[in-house]
């Protein structure tokens, strides 16, 4: 069975009130706006999750609700805190706990620990274009889709083909 694994990045958070703790920054305007877009673009491409996987921090909460909104069917979805700007190990410890049931995971989630995923899982064979675009920048609102054979629990280095990557950018003429 090929599984896919979407890692979104949050979209763009407010640096407006600045004695608000990082955890519990809200979304910008911008971030408003790009959230709804790329769901949407997900929607178009039929990379549709069937869980989803949500940072507990607010900007992340925020983005899955507007992006979940977007979407053509009601997606069960787990808020972990555990993965709130977390590593690239820790991020892959839970993406292994996925359901086997599960044939796409949407993560919701942060940066380094995006990237560095990224470069963990991505197999040679990776679409060179789109490992580029990772290299050059991961943006807020950033969506990058993996693919691989095999059992969530399984997914290890070099275990997945990045296959693309978006930025809202990409979906701003459509």
């Amino acid at each position: 069975m090929t599984r896919t694994l979407l890692l979104l990045r949050h979209a763009k958070s407010s640096w407006d009130d600045p004695a608000l703790d990082d955890f519990d920054r809200p979304l910008a305007k911008r971030g408003r706006e790009a959230a709804p877009r790329m769901a949407r673009e997900m929607a178009r491409r039929s990379w549709l999750p069937d869980r989803a996987l949500v940072s507990a921090a607010l900007r992340t909460r925020q983005t899955w609700v507007l992006v979940e909104a977007e979407l053509p069917r009601t997606v069960p979805a787990v808020l972990d805190r555990s993965i709130y700007e977390a590593p690239a190990g820790r991020i892959l410890d839970a993406v292994r706990s996925t359901p086997a049931g599960a044939e796409t995971l949407l993560v919701v989630g942060h940066n380094p620990g995006f990237e560095d995923l990224i470069a963990l899982l991505a197999a040679p064979d990776s679409t060179p274009d789109a490992m580029e675009k990772v290299r050059r920048k991961f943006p807020t609102a950033g969506l990058a889709r993996l693919a691989f054979a095999g059992a969530w629990a399984d997914l290890g280095p070099g275990g997945a083909r990045l296959t693309e990557f978006l930025t809202p950018r990409d979906g701003e003429s459509r």
